[in-house]
């Protein structure tokens, strides 16, 4: 015997949306064999199915919590203790260029790394030698056509060009993609290009004794890069000749500064004229550069940034690790759970943390740049002293932890709406389980099909109880359910 059940599920939406109905069909399938009746049936796979699905709706439940961030006020002390921390360590130990304690850390680690690059492309120093022969001998290595100088060369009569600011102006040693180009394609055709007054000056047959290296197009594209960057090496720590004058040279420009060259020149190749505000952006990052703003003292703004995340993350981590075990007995300590509780990253509590730490730092940054460049100014804005103090660096993490908050809120946005929905289908579908159990517990009654087996023993009374059950589940109409009904049934 074969029975087909229907069994209807209603979800429920918001907005109004109309009840979606899923119906489910039951195949139940009753053997009959040797007087007995075997029960197979879809009602098990039914209900593991459905119970899949609370786990699914869990899951979507709980991702809500998991794009919480869970802070206290202890939590949010600390992180802003720590970006004021932070803040007073660029105030006082990174301030601005030639009086900046952590920039001579830096100049110093510069000059180191020069030196190993420099023993690396086979420098073999002599002693006595100092990093002014590491870098002359880099620059000879690494020619380049680009490096005129002013001073005699040809680069002398155009814009003003002097050993001060060449490393700025010419487009071969920015440290960014627009400069790799520039560099490369100045290496093929052996020409020079700078940026100076809002233009791109291009110098043809820039050094005729300059000859790409390569027997192929790949091959040359490979060097000019090798000879750009350790071109860039040779001069990141100061011109040729600045050590030996005892002068800190003049390295290469900032990153994040340079892009105002990139800007003019790609809008040259486009057509296109540079605007008013792209001149006096350029003419600010220039004259940052040529009080010292290079990129060693960039590398030394990004010192309290770093300190900074990584107070927050061990203050974060500490917390949790105290909590864990002051709340789990020493008996279920879980290296697994423990680290799974207390990583420093990867949650959103640690990254509110940072956000909170990064603003903080910004705020006394920004805060004390201001001040500065009134006092400067004798009452008037000083932009110059405003950027030589602005920590670009901190202002680009903290705009970073600002990404991360809305694009968290975005998805804890959408998460929610979803998260709604499986409340809503978790509660029927629980409702549709126990309406299964209702139906299995119906029509399972194998052992009750057993009281022909108890009459035949002589066990009447318990085969008379069973087949009452039975006929209560088979929903018999006046079933016979004492002596007194068996008699009056049988007397009519």
């Amino acid at each position: 015997m074969l029975f087909l059940l229907k069994c209807n599920r209603q979800f429920g939406r918001q907005n109004g949306d109309k009840q979606k109905t899923a119906m489910n069909n039951l195949v139940l399938d009753i053997n009959e064999s040797n007087e007995e009746f075997a029960y197979l049936s879809d009602i098990d796979t039914a209900m593991l199915q459905a119970e899949h699905e609370i786990i699914v709706f869990d899951e979507t439940i709980l991702s809500v919590e998991n794009l919480k961030p869970d802070c206290d006020k202890i939590d949010y002390a600390l992180a802003a203790s720590s970006g004021a921390l932070c803040g007073l360590i660029d105030v006082f130990l990174v301030g601005k260029p030639e009086t900046s304690p952590l920039g001579d850390i830096t100049d110093n680690w510069f000059e180191n790394r020069t030196c190993d690059f420099a023993k690396l492309s086979g420098w073999k120093p002599q002693k006595g030698e100092t990093a002014q022969s590491a870098i002359d001998f880099l620059e000879r290595k690494y020619k380049i056509p680009y490096d005129q100088r002013g001073c005699g060369d040809a680069g002398g009569e155009v814009f003003g060009l002097n050993p001060k600011n060449h490393h700025f102006k010419s487009l071969g040693h920015n440290p960014t993609l627009v400069g790799l180009f520039f560099s490369i394609l100045d290496q093929f055709t052996n020409s020079s290009h700078f940026v100076s007054e809002g233009r791109m000056i291009e110098l043809v047959n820039a050094d005729g004794e300059f000859q790409l290296k390569g027997h192929s197009i790949p091959s040359k594209i490979w060097c000019g890069f090798t000879n750009w960057f350790g071109h860039l090496i040779s001069d990141v720590s100061g011109a040729s000749g600045s050590s030996s004058r005892g002068s800190r040279g003049m390295g290469i420009p900032s990153p994040l500064w340079a892009w105002s060259n990139s800007i003019i020149a790609i809008k040259n190749k486009l057509g296109l004229n540079a605007s008013s505000f792209d001149k006096s952006f350029n003419d600010i990052a220039l004259e940052l550069y040529n009080q010292g703003y290079d990129a060693r003292f960039q590398t030394a703004q990004a010192i309290p940034v770093f300190i900074n995340g990584l107070l927050v993350r061990l203050m974060y981590l500490v917390r949790r690790l105290v909590k864990y075990y002051n709340d789990t007995p020493k008996s279920e300590v879980s290296i697994t759970v423990l680290w799974t509780n207390c990583k420093p990253y990867g949650n959103p509590t640690v990254e509110r943390m940072l956000t909170v730490a990064h603003g903080t730092f910004v705020l006394v940054d920004v805060g004390d740049a201001s001040i500065r460049a009134i006092a400067k100014g004798y009452g008037e804005f000083n932009p110059v002293e405003f950027f030589l103090r602005l920590n670009l660096i901190g202002i680009g993490r903290f705009a970073i932890s600002l990404y991360g908050e809305a694009k968290r809120e975005i998805n804890l946005y959408k998460t929610e709406k979803r998260a709604q929905r499986a409340k809503i289908d978790k509660t029927i579908t629980e409702e549709y389980i126990e309406e299964l159990k209702v139906l299995r517990d119906k029509y399972d009654d194998k052992k009750l099909l057993s009281f022909v087996d108890d009459l035949e023993n002589g066990y009447y009374k318990i085969a008379f109880e069973k087949s009452v059950v039975l006929a209560e589940k088979r929903g018999v109409e006046q079933p016979l359910k004492n002596k007194d009904d068996i008699d009056n049934y049988f007397k009519n």
